[in-house]
């Protein structure tokens, strides 16, 4: 398989700043390009130490970068904030979604919440909250959409509100019809054909070319799953396999990019050969393989060809490798469109044992996505 990008910036970690991730990308006002990420800045990786959100920039299509500088400091009664997707909105603000995490009667809690800025970042809005249940939710970066009917949409996994342990994981879907304005919440979750510990987490959407919306989500079942709705994210259909996704617990991104639609993910999923895992002893995240469909994926979703009749070949045929390294491991990525192609950023855990590391950005040529 041919491997395609090159590095352009990695954001690693050091002395008080234990891990850099989670990033999204958005194209400012001026033409230049922001990143932004979560910074952790004590002196504890995991999930809920202090974190809170930073940005970057490039003028020159990413090929270089500036300073890392706060974009959005927690406030004091929060754990961290972390998680960043960016939108542009209709009349011109730019719109972020992020997560704050608390402390609330010994419950933790992980909530989404919405902000907006007219000057490009330098303030924002009061924050609105966009579920309508205390809990824990889980956000991905760069998960904000927009439906070509103007619906602005996130899907989230909601794993309980009973305290630190958390429950298995259940989708549901916030959604703006007023440009970000407020957010609702649909009735009811999407849940997991079987009732293991872990079930549905870090669901992502993408609207196809036939209007379907298409969830996918990640599993422990060796693949990523997926639904269907038609009715733009108000309702799903049946979860069942995405077979050309096979995956290590781990989250895939599906995006647009210069008339094209490309899925990132980890190929390997469980097997029992397979020795190697994270920290948290789920199978490692790696290697990390870039899906070209020219169909704006379609040829993703369509499960009524088989290798026999020409499914599956045409789609490994049309994998590149971003990173082949199988001793590191790589997840969370976020992409943008550039002038001249496609950046994408992810966390790479920089020869350490540590997934969740620092933040390496890649530029993919134009080029590279033909076949």
């Amino acid at each position: 398989m041919k491997q395609i990008g090159r590095e352009v910036c990695f954001l690693r970690t050091g002395k008080y700043n234990p891990r850099n991730g989670e990033s999204s990308f958005l194209r400012l006002r001026d033409g230049g390009i922001m990143c932004v990420y979560t910074k952790y800045y004590g002196d504890d990786w995991t999930d809920h130490s202090i974190a809170r959100l930073e940005a970057i920039d490039s003028y020159d299509e990413g090929e270089t970068w500036s300073e890392s500088r706060i974009l959005i400091e927690k406030d004091k009664d929060a754990l961290n904030l972390m998680s960043a997707s960016l939108i542009r909105l209709e009349n011109g603000d730019l719109g972020v979604l992020y997560l704050r995490k608390s402390m609330k009667d010994d419950k933790l809690l992980c909530m989404p919440y919405f902000v907006r800025s007219s000057d490009e970042g330098k303030t924002f809005s009061e924050p609105i909250l966009c579920v309508n249940k205390e809990g824990y939710y889980c956000v991905n970066n760069d998960r904000l959409i927009r439906l070509k009917n103007g619906r602005i949409l996130f899907p989230a996994a909601y794993h309980g509100e009973s305290g630190r342990r958390l429950s298995a994981g259940m989708l549901t879907v916030c959604y703006s019809d007023d440009d970000g304005r407020t957010f609702h919440q649909i009735d009811g979750f999407v849940r997991s054909p079987y009732h293991d510990n872990t079930q549905l987490q870090e669901p992502g959407l993408y609207e196809l070319p036939d209007g379907r919306l298409w969830m996918f989500c990640r599993t422990a079942y060796g693949h990523q799953y997926q639904c269907f709705s038609d009715d733009g994210g108000i309702s799903f259909g049946e979860v069942t396999p995405a077979f050309r996704f096979t995956s290590p617990d781990s989250p895939m991104q599906v995006s647009s990019v210069h008339g094209k639609t490309v899925a990132i993910f980890n190929p390997i999923g469980y097997h029992c050969l397979r020795e190697d895992c994270e920290v948290w002893k789920s199978p490692k995240r790696t290697p990390f393989v870039l899906a070209v469909s020219d169909d704006g994926g379609l040829s993703f979703v369509d499960m009524r060809s088989s290798f026999r009749d020409g499914g599956y070949l045409p789609f490994s045929l049309k994998c590149r490798l971003l990173e082949s390294d199988t001793k590191n491991s790589y997840c969370y990525p976020a992409v943008i469109e550039t002038k001249d192609g496609v950046l994408v950023a992810y966390y790479h855990s920089d020869d350490t044992t540590i997934c969740l590391n620092g933040t390496k950005i890649t530029k993919v040529e134009i080029g590279e996505l033909d076949f």
